[in-house]
């Protein structure tokens, strides 16, 4: 059944855009107002939806019911399986006690708290938003972070700022890859519009994160790190979206902004740290010796992380798997 939507069911742009909206305000509301645990939550909003399309757009039951069941199917594969492998990844290094190794080399490599913040929250996190998305990204680094002496709340909200920019291609391209099968739009002329826009956030957004934490001064104290950090990012961002898709535009770009900030702590280093009130309580301890066979093993299971995330970005390796899919 073929079924076209009206976008002004009511009559009226603005009373029709706030109708539409009613699903989104009813899940954040819920979460955020009310309380309500998030599976109660995303089934209230669902249920909120379904009536709407029904009720105010005349959509037909039949294309309702299919839609929702794409829908939790999308919302399963890829989507939660992708997040499902990456935590799965991420609890088995901190069972192991390889991921407090990973922790140990980013707190040695970047011992001031605003360049951890820069190198953690915004570089770190946009890596694990290429490879997940979806709220991975602030889970992890928070938790680095609190493990550095970040108190907890403003870990978390330090981290959601620090992951403005790379949002757009999380998880793959799946927004982008998203948008594409929804609209119809080609998902390289998307990618190529989002890759124009994003970097100029992405050399603001290591400043504003720094400046959330401390101030404008301690953001100033820092400008190297978050320039290199932010423009190492921006132009791989940039040309990858451009020039090849939205599948690795995060992974390669929070690859190179890593690295870029690792070359420039070898070189300069940050002035003395004049603290954040309430924010950060520096952690006295340091980091037990590692041999290399240690070290090894802790940064494997991302290396192979990153290197299938690759493989498996590249549109010829795509187009060999979706060709053995379709003889069988």
């Amino acid at each position: 059944m073929t079924w076209t939507q009206h976008y002004d069911p009511l009559g009226n742009a603005l009373l029709s855009t706030a109708l539409a909206a009613l699903p989104v305000v009813t899940l954040l509301g819920s979460i955020a107002v009310l309380r309500v645990r998030v599976h109660r939550a995303a089934l209230a909003a669902l249920a909120t939806a379904v009536m709407i399309a029904l009720v105010a757009y005349r959509m037909p039951v039949a294309p309702v019911a299919a839609a929702t069941l794409l829908g939790a199917a999308y919302g399963l594969f890829p989507i939660g399986w992708i997040i499902l492998n990456l935590i799965f990844l991420y609890q088995l290094t901190v069972e192991r006690g390889l991921f407090e190794i990973v922790r140990e080399r980013l707190a040695s490599l970047a011992p001031d708290p605003r360049v951890q913040l820069i190198l953690i929250a915004f570089s770190f996190g946009a890596f694990f938003e290429g490879a997940a998305g979806f709220g991975t990204p602030v889970a992890i680094t928070s938790t680095i972070l609190m493990r550095l002496g970040f108190a907890p709340l403003p870990a978390c909200g330090l981290s959601l700022i620090a992951n403005t920019a790379p949002v757009a291609f999380g998880a793959l391209g799946t927004p982008i890859l998203t948008l594409s099968a929804v609209t119809g739009i080609d998902a390289h002329a998307l990618s190529a519009m989002a890759g124009r826009q994003l970097p100029v956030f992405s050399l603001i957004v290591p400043f504003w994160v720094v400046t959330a934490f401390c101030g404008l001064r301690g953001a100033v104290a820092v400008w190297p790190a978050a320039l290199v950090a932010g423009a190492a990012f921006a132009l791989p961002q940039f040309v990858i979206s451009n020039y090849h898709g939205p599948w690795l535009v995060d992974v390669v770009a929070a690859i190179c902004s890593m690295a870029a900030l690792a070359l420039l702590l070898k070189f300069w280093t940050p002035p003395a740290f004049a603290g954040a009130a309430g924010a950060y309580v520096p952690v006295p301890a340091a980091p037990p010796h590692r041999d290399r066979g240690q070290l090894l093993r802790a940064w494997l299971p991302w290396a192979l992380l990153t290197l299938f995330v690759f493989v498996w970005g590249l549109p010829q390796v795509k187009a060999a798997l979706d060709g053995v899919s379709a003889r069988r």
